[in-house]
């Protein structure tokens, strides 16, 4: 079972790399899941881990790329508003509009939760 969960949200975050959503976390989330049914994955998962933070630290690193972010959110919220409500476009319909609002709200989710830790860190420097 943990091989199958742990491949789909391997699978699932490998395609969020070029999609809108949260890639990287899912690749991470996937290979902590078969790091528990194979212990042999657990080399992978430390640079993963490593990089998915840094990614998100520098999510918040200036104020531009903040702006940037939640306007990304914003727009992917949006758009899937327009989808569900207009299914004559392209893939339109409540399944793509309600990804693209998932999407953008994780991403609105994942820029707090990485300030937060950003502004901790820093506060624990002084």
């Amino acid at each position: 079972m943990c091989g199958v969960a742990g491949s789909l949200l391997l699978l699932t975050g490998v395609a969020l790399l070029v999609l809108p959503g949260p890639g990287l976390l899912l690749v991470l989330g996937g290979m902590l899941v078969l790091a528990n049914g194979f212990p042999a994955a657990q080399r992978f998962v430390d640079p993963v881990e490593r990089r998915a933070m840094q990614a998100a630290e520098e999510s918040v690193s200036s104020p531009l790329r903040i702006a940037f972010s939640v306007g990304t959110g914003l727009v992917l919220i949006t758009a899937g508003v327009v989808w569900w409500l207009r299914p004559n476009l392209p893939l339109g319909g409540w399944p793509t509009g309600i990804s693209l609002i998932l999407s953008g709200l994780i991403l609105l989710t994942l820029l707090v939760v990485s300030h937060r830790r950003v502004k901790r860190r820093r506060q624990t420097r002084r």
